[in-house]
């Protein structure tokens, strides 16, 4: 039965990989995580009417360690995210990965903090959750870890919620040196880039288009001048 079940499941990610195009991924000890046109592997096939816009990653061991990703509401930050930590997992079980190439330097954990939700049976209000999350992400992820944080300090006031989040995001690149995607409406936190080497600005691209924005759903350098919010709300 054992054998039986290795041989499914190996036929089973074989079989996703030739039906959706993924290729073989270079895993080696660099730390690097290179990745070129990367899809999300649930998204593309739960919509598969819809055109994936894939895109490419590059995280080092001392540059573009930290990316400080920022844009509009619903405009696939946490898409482009979790892409990368799928990409990550599957390569380490064996698996190939929906990218036209990748090379990926192994992680000992994957640490996320995306989301919202309180915990009320524990009396966890929803910012109680969120720092619970971080702090146990700060006391024990590594250097070779992979963290995944979206809009950290978004449960309390905009002031301190933006110093939480600054705190953190200078803590994850001095001391724990952790490969770390951090989606953010701080626009704040993109001044970190001219103060850390080994972080990077990035913006999810949109257009205005007749008092309307377009998603482009595409990764680019740089930081977003503004949120859209009132465009998204509308």
């Amino acid at each position: 039965a054992s054998a039986v079940a290795e041989a499914d499941c190996l036929c089973s990610l074989a079989g996703v990989a030739v039906k959706n195009n993924y290729c073989c991924p270079a895993v080696d000890e660099s730390g690097v995580i290179e990745i070129h046109q990367g899809r999300h592997p649930v998204v593309e096939a739960m919509r598969p009417e819809a055109l994936f816009v894939p895109n490419d990653t590059y995280m080092g061991r001392t540059e573009d360690r930290v990316s400080i990703i920022t844009g509009p509401n619903m405009a696939g930050k946490s898409t482009y995210m979790r892409q990368v930590a799928l990409m990550v997992l599957m390569a380490q079980i064996g698996s190939f990965v929906p990218a036209k190439a990748a090379r990926l330097g192994i992680v000992d954990r994957i640490f996320t903090r995306i989301g919202a939700s309180d915990d009320l049976s524990a009396g966890q209000s929803t910012f109680m959750v969120e720092m619970s999350e971080t702090s146990l992400i700060l006391n024990n992820a590594t250097e070779r870890s992979l963290i995944i944080l979206d809009e950290i300090g978004r449960g309390t006031a905009t002031f301190d919620g933006l110093s939480i989040a600054w705190a953190v995001a200078e803590y994850l690149h001095d001391e724990l040196k952790s490969r770390t995607l951090f989606a953010t409406h701080y626009h704040e936190l993109t001044d970190l880039a001219n103060s850390r080497q080994g972080v990077q600005n990035y913006n999810v691209a949109v257009r205005e288009w007749k008092e309307e924005i377009v998603f482009l759903r595409k990764i680019v350098p740089g930081a977003a001048d503004k949120s859209y919010g009132i465009q998204v709300a509308r």
